[in-house]
């Protein structure tokens, strides 16, 4: 095996890969936070696990389309069956998600939006363990590369107990359990910021994200079927509460659309930054869950003045954390250390480590591949607009008082950061 690590990595366009995933990650934050939105719902006395199970089918539609349309179904294929041991990662990654998203409605029920989010974003510390423990991420780096993640680290740390202490002490906003919210939303997070180890071990072995994230969604849809059997306590009770649920199923089928988008992009930022700078970047999703929460929604308006004031300032205090470790730029030292573990695991199961390597900044062999279209990607595609055509009919707005012009003006923003950080990526990575 080569073990030459260069002092930085350059991709095809002469961008460093640092920059593409600190833009995928910035990305990943405005359409995972966007993508939230829907599950308001659960405030209009909606079962969160049947809220969850609506999301999550749109999830498991984007995650068949999207690739589809950006490589194809033959390219899928082929680097999933390269690559067959990571199969059962892809399905515990999303079995775990599944469960994990299913504890955010229930947060989003009991704190609100703007207070859930930065909450369970505190998965970036747990990230952060795991991709020093087991993939030996910012090993190496020096003095002032570990001062901005653990920096950072403190900031988020801090952001989040005073996040803690406004919420359950805001009773006078008629929150309805801010206890179980807290808990609730910290749950998901130890759970997202385990999910980000799958991840990890795919990426290092050169596997692309569209094909991880197809294996991903066959975990988290029979995950969530589970949950909402359960929850629903049969098949019976589980169709009422979805025939009751109707008039919007239309709209937690495009949540989970979008939440695919931002995934695509935390995949990537993943993939070329690693867990401890992908996650805390991705993380930037809660001041669009702020943004939605507060200018839409409306949420912040019942609470007291220190605990407005308390939230916002919490939120930018996490962001500042996530900011400084995401600008730590790996060093020589941490990119071979990061080498090291690409060859564990090449020789753990027999894998070309030159190809791992170079999969890193976007170069590997298959960055050509999937130009081809066959006629069953035609088909998956018209599924995907079917599905979403005969959940339009019918489909009535939100029961729940929103702001029409931030809505518009929010997502004009969002497609624009879609157009500029998806063209980075293409002209970068060619999605490899």
């Amino acid at each position: 095996m080569r073990t030459t690590v260069p002092e930085r990595v350059i991709t095809r366009s002469g961008i460093s890969v640092h920059t593409v995933g600190v833009v995928s990650g910035l990305a990943a934050g405005a359409w995972l936070g966007s993508a939230e939105a829907p599950t308001k719902l659960v405030s209009a006395g909606y079962s969160p696990a049947i809220i969850s199970l609506c999301m999550v089918s749109g999830v498991f539609v984007a995650r068949w389309t999207l690739p589809t349309l950006m490589k194809g179904t033959s390219f899928v294929l082929k680097d999933t069956l390269n690559k067959a041991h990571l199969i059962v990662w892809g399905i515990i990654a999303g079995a775990l998600w599944a469960v994990a998203n299913t504890l955010t409605v229930f947060a989003i029920r009991d704190v609100g939006l703007s207070i859930a989010f930065p909450l369970w974003n505190t998965n970036s510390l747990v990230g952060i363990l795991w991709g020093w423990l087991l993939f030996g991420e910012l090993r190496g780096g020096g003095i002032r590369t570990a001062g901005k993640v653990l920096g950072g680290t403190l900031a988020i740390l801090i952001g989040t107990v005073i996040l803690t202490l406004a919420s359950v002490h805001s009773q006078s906003a008629g929150l309805r359990h801010p206890l179980a919210g807290v808990l609730a939303a910290l749950g998901a997070s130890l759970l997202w910021g385990t999910m980000y180890v799958p991840y990890r071990k795919a990426y290092l072995s050169g596997m692309n994200p569209l094909s991880f994230v197809t294996v991903f969604t066959f975990g988290e849809l029979g995950t969530m079927i589970t949950i909402a059997l359960v929850s629903s306590r049969g098949l019976q009770p589980l169709l009422a509460d979805l025939h009751r649920l109707r008039p919007s199923v239309f709209w937690l089928f495009l949540g989970g659309f979008c939440w695919v988008i931002g995934d695509l992009f935390q995949h990537f930022a993943t993939k070329y930054i690693g867990i401890s700078r992908g996650i805390p970047l991705s993380n930037t999703n809660q001041f669009w869950g702020l943004a939605w929460g507060a200018l839409v929604f409306g949420e912040l308006a019942g609470l007291e003045r220190v605990n407005q004031v308390a939230i916002v300032l919490a939120s930018f205090l996490t962001l500042a954390g996530a900011v400084a470790i995401g600008a730590a730029v790996a060093k020589t030292g941490e990119v071979a250390s990061s080498h090291g573990a690409i060859a564990r695991e090449a020789q753990r199961y027999r894998l070309n480590y030159d190809a791992a390597v170079a999969s890193q900044s976007g170069a590997s062999d298959t960055a050509q591949a999937g130009r081809t279209r066959s006629w069953w990607d035609v088909l998956i595609v018209a599924a995907a607009v079917a599905i979403f055509g005969l959940l339009w009919r019918g489909t009535v707005a939100p029961p729940l008082q929103m702001n029409v012009g931030w809505i518009a003006a929010l997502l004009v923003v969002l497609f624009s950061v879609l157009a500029g950080a998806g063209w980075l990526l293409w002209r970068c990575t060619r999605f490899c």
